[in-house]
């Protein structure tokens, strides 16, 4: 939800006002929740802006190989969450490491918690 950041000219008082659409806020008179006024400055306080995200599903064989060796665990993280999704056939295994990567877990930490759970999770030869 949009927030809208004012200070009535009045009394000086800032404060914030959040509207569900743009049109909502076009149609609205703001006015001020400390002495009623309409006369308002609108503040520019924060702007978020949103990082270009890549398109691992696009990338050759050599480019993820690239994303895997540069050790940047969130990296590979959200190359395993755009290439795998929510894809319930690749077990909770494959969904437990992608959360730990987009964390930003050590992929050597990673890879180790991977080996145990592997030795834990072998059969045993009692026959």
């Amino acid at each position: 939800m949009p927030q809208y950041d004012f200070r009535c000219k009045n009394c000086k008082t800032k404060f914030a006002l959040f509207y569900k659409t743009y049109s909502a806020y076009d149609s609205a008179t703001p006015q001020c929740p400390n002495c009623g006024h309409t006369d308002l400055s609108r503040l520019i306080t924060s702007v978020a802006i949103n990082k270009p995200g890549r398109d691992y599903s696009k990338m050759s064989s050599n480019e993820m190989l690239s994303v895997l060796e540069s050790g940047d665990s969130r990296q590979v993280g959200e190359m395993f969450e755009q290439v795998g999704g929510g894809d319930p056939a690749l077990g909770a295994q494959y969904h437990d490491t992608t959360k730990k990567l987009l964390d930003g877990q050590s992929m050597n930490k990673v890879e180790s918690d991977l080996q145990k759970s592997q030795k834990t999770n072998k059969p045993t030869k009692n026959s």
